[in-house]
């Protein structure tokens, strides 16, 4: 198939520099004036080794990425020196670009091109909005598919040694979204403080001591454990390990930083036990 020259224009609006700077130069092929393809592909947690092989096949043969932040560099290197980049990351109340114009930007680039691969952090449709951008995908007659990726919750988990369910202390397990809305976190806590079960909070490091809190006002004791992970399966990853009460004042002291993952149950009792005897677990063995 021939390439084509194609001038693209970001979405009305988009101030992003490098952006308007990377358009021009770049060559798509043309495909007969049929819609391109947009693969929504989870990039995983972090460890570039992680990544599926279905995301690599994609990655390879990509036309152009639209990447988050938390993605990681050597996943990006994976792709053609010829392939557009585009960042849209986002991080705590800094937006590369409104999610909106996200979901026009894959539709612009996906008449202009072939192929189309949106690489998230994680898994796609588990916080990470790729529900939203399917449908905008959907909406506007794109075609799509979805690649699924390690989520944060079970690779970093798993690198920080705490398994999610474990039949003498975990028999379910929940996944929220923790990050504030006007200064509250609004969530169902008597269902999140029930017993025997694990909780995973995405997004929720500002509002560790509201959660705690709450949980607690809720009827889970005070003395459940708890641990949040910092950077999870990368080498630079920290966790840290508490129970529901004493884990805000142990996460002030260490200053820690998103991305991070909170996990409260007594499976976070297992820890000891299983990180730092697996293989390979270096990274979860970081000094508490």
């Amino acid at each position: 198939m021939d390439e084509v020259a194609t001038s693209l224009k970001p979405p009305d609006g988009v101030v992003r520099g490098g952006f308007r700077s990377q358009v021009p130069a770049i060559r798509l092929r043309g495909n007969g004036g049929k819609p391109g393809v947009v693969a929504l592909v989870g990039a995983g947690p972090g460890d570039p080794e992680l990544l599926t092989l279905k995301a690599l096949r994609l990655i390879e043969r990509a036309d152009a990425i639209v990447h988050d932040r938390l993605v990681a560099p050597e996943i990006l290197a994976l792709a053609p020196p010829r392939v557009l980049r585009i960042d849209v990351g986002k991080a705590r109340n800094r937006h590369t670009l409104p999610q909106g114009e996200i979901n026009a930007m894959l539709v612009r680039l996906a008449r202009a091109a072939n192929r189309v691969v949106r690489l998230k952090g994680g898994d796609p449709y588990i916080f990470g909005r790729g529900g939203e951008e399917a449908e905008a995908l959907a909406a506007h007659g794109i075609p799509f598919e979805v690649v699924p990726g390690i989520s944060a919750a079970n690779g970093i988990a798993a690198c920080a040694g705490i398994p999610l369910t474990h039949r003498d202390h975990a028999q379910s397990c929940m996944f929220v979204a923790g990050h504030l809305k006007d200064g509250r976190m609004e969530l169902d806590w008597p269902a999140l403080a029930r017993a025997h079960q694990t909780l995973v909070v995405y997004m929720g490091l500002l509002g560790l001591p509201q959660l705690c809190r709450e949980l607690v006002a809720h009827g889970l004791p005070g003395s459940t454990a708890a641990a949040v992970v910092e950077r999870g399966t990368t080498p630079r990853q920290r966790v840290l390990v508490g129970t529901v009460e004493t884990l805000p004042a142990r996460v002030r002291a260490a200053t820690l930083e998103p991305p991070t993952l909170i996990i409260v149950g007594e499976v976070v009792n297992l820890r000891d036990a299983l990180a730092c005897r697996s293989a390979g677990a270096e990274a979860a063995c970081i000094a508490d």
